[in-house]
C-alpha cells in the first residue's frame, strides 16, 4: 500500500503528514533477561539470548515492567506486577439480593416543539487525487435547505422523588 506524506487542501495549502524518522524507529525490541530497573544505564542488554545494543526510543520489558531507553539511562513506564487476579481474568460474575422496596415516583410530562429545516439537495463530496506522494483534496458543494419543518424536541418532566425503605446490601465478586 502507498504512503501518503503530504496533503493538498482545496485551498491549495500543503501539509506534510509524514514523520519518516518515526517510520524508520524499531521502538519495541523484546523482552530482556537484563535485570532493568528505573534509571538504569545497563547497555547493551541480553534479547533471546543475543546481545542487543539499545537506542533512544527503544523498548524492552524486564518481568512484569515495561522500560524506554532515553539514549543513556533505562525509563520505566509501566509496571503490571501489582496487578491482581481479577486483571487477567476474560469474565467475572457476582451476586447481588436487593433488599427494601422503591415506591413510584409522580411524574408530569410536558412537551415542546423546535424547528428544522430538511435537506433538499445532499450537495456532493469533495473529490480526492493522489499525485505521487501528495493526496488532494478538491472542494464539494454543501447541501441545500427547504421550509421550516415542525417537530417536538422532548418532554420536560418534574418528579417526586422515589421512596426508598430497606437496608442496604453487601455485594461479593469473586
Amino acid at each position: 500500500m502507498p504512503d501518503i506524506s503530504q496533503i493538498t487542501m482545496p485551498s491549495g495549502t500543503t501539509y506534510n503528514i509524514k514523520d519518516t524518522q518515526a517510520r524508520q524507529a524499531k521502538n519495541w525490541i523484546g523482552i530482556t533477561t537484563t535485570a532493568l530497573t528505573d534509571g538504569a544505564a545497563t547497555n547493551p542488554i541480553t534479547i533471546n539470548g543475543e546481545s542487543v545494543t539499545a537506542v533512544e526510543g527503544n523498548i524492552a520489558s524486564y518481568d512484569e515492567a515495561e522500560f524506554i531507553f532515553n539514549g543513556s539511562a533505562w525509563q520505566e513506564f509501566g509496571d503490571l506486577s501489582d496487578l491482581g487476579t481479577l486483571a487477567y481474568k476474560d469474565s467475572a460474575s457476582g451476586s447481588y439480593t436487593p433488599q427494601g422496596s422503591v415506591a413510584a415516583p409522580d411524574i408530569t410530562v410536558a412537551p415542546t416543539t423546535d424547528t428544522i429545516k430538511p435537506v433538499t439537495d445532499v450537495g456532493s463530496m469533495p473529490t480526492f487525487t493522489v499525485s505521487g506522494e501528495t493526496l488532494i483534496i478538491g472542494a464539494g458543494a454543501v447541501p441545500t435547505l427547504g421550509e421550516d419543518k415542525a417537530f417536538m424536541t422532548g418532554a420536560s418532566a418534574t418528579a417526586s422523588a422515589p421512596a426508598f425503605s430497606g437496608s442496604p446490601a453487601t455485594v461479593t465478586v469473586s
